[in-house]
């Protein structure tokens, strides 16, 4: 005789594994480990100034990693009368071995940090936007690598002073800025402005900074703007836009026209496509990263807030910028926070949930 005992209650037995059970943790920095301590004080830092807005990087390789800073700011977030510390680059360890001084009297508010992927001699490239104490410009900048000199310099100096008067402008020239924000390249040397904060268009300019076209205005409709803050190219030369105010992503044909938004990303102040063309998206208010493929599914995303009160190693604070280096280590700048982290892969990485380098075009 079959005896058949059907149990009422739920069992207390941990389910079936073909693997070690991993308990705990909650996978704030994904599949990478964030350097402990790895930003430090700039030699002239003391009780009362230290870093101001961490703003850009851009990596030259895993010992130089070029950064922008608003100066030096205190606790209420006020200039430093004399700052020198808006360029600097810094080692793998992360320590200061460059500071561009000899150029402060450009910077302000050095807002995002590139080198062309396409450029043999990696010359870096800075999107100033301007004012502050000094009223410095607002401009583009493109300096030879090592920093010694300033190879182009876009700008006009009569430029707006408030947003007011820049939107009271709907035709700007193409050098008169209305806080520029971001860059993108192209393969056969020109490049894409973002400008940005006041003014509403994509600018494009070859490579010897002639002006080329721009599309672009104020609005929320297809193909309009409000706050530029993030641009990208892909593989068939579309066009990427982080529409940040619109917290949406725009693509469009490299001539401009509209192809489709992606709707409801929020606060989308970068964007960076990666060699698997991979769409990471920077989200300052999320304090994450967000992978989309290039039809706009969300895939994956990364990151949480760390700020100043319980922060801890690989927090983010109103991210702004990352790149990535040769070895895949990944840094991104906090702009809140006043820090850059760096993240190293961890061993055996999902290759899925990591930022690629950089994408590079075919001419």
């Amino acid at each position: 005789m079959l005896l058949l005992v059907v149990a009422c209650g739920g069992s207390d037995a941990p389910p079936a594994s073909d693997g070690p059970i991993v308990k705990g943790g909650d996978d704030r920095t994904g599949e990478y480990v964030a350097v402990e301590n790895w930003w430090k004080p700039a030699p002239d830092h003391d009780d009362v100034w230290g870093w101001g807005q961490v703003s850009g990087v851009a990596v030259d390789n895993p010992d130089r990693i070029i950064v922008g800073i608003w100066g030096d700011r205190d606790a209420q977030n006020r200039e430093r009368e004399g700052s020198s510390n808006y360029v600097v680059a810094v080692d793998r360890d992360g320590n200061i071995t460059e500071n561009w001084s000899q150029w402060d009297s450009l910077f302000n508010k050095p807002h995002q940090i590139y080198i062309s992927p396409y450029d043999p001699e990696r010359h870096v490239w800075v999107v100033e936007r301007g004012l502050g104490m000094r009223d410095v410009n607002m401009q583009i900048l493109k300096f030879s690598n090592d920093g010694s000199e300033l190879v182009m310099q876009l700008v006009d100096p009569e430029h707006p002073r408030t947003r007011a008067d820049a939107r009271a402008n709907p035709n700007p020239g193409p050098y008169t800025y209305g806080d520029p924000a971001v860059l993108a390249f192209f393969p056969n040397g020109d490049f894409l402005l973002g400008d940005g904060y006041w003014n509403s268009r994509i600018v494009r300019y070859n490579a010897d900074g002639e002006f080329l076209m721009e599309f672009g205005e104020l609005g929320d409709g297809p193909g309009q703007f409000d706050l530029v803050h993030g641009v990208a190219i892909d593989r068939d030369h579309r066009i990427y836009v982080g529409d940040r105010t619109n917290n949406r992503i725009q693509v469009f044909t490299e001539e401009g026209e509209f192809i489709e938004d992606w709707p409801d990303v929020s606060d989308p102040v970068g964007v960076f496509i990666d060699e698997s063309e991979s769409v990471w998206v920077i989200s300052a208010r999320l304090n994450r990263l967000l992978k989309y493929n290039t039809q706009g599914e969300l895939q994956y995303y990364v990151g949480a807030f760390g700020g100043t009160r319980g922060g801890f190693a690989g927090g983010l604070d109103r991210p702004h910028q990352m790149d990535v280096d040769q070895e895949g280590n990944l840094y991104i700048a906090s702009w809140d926070g006043g820090w850059m982290d760096k993240f190293v892969p961890k061993p055996g990485a999902d290759p899925g949930k990591l930022v690629g380098r950089a994408l590079i075009l075919d001419q």
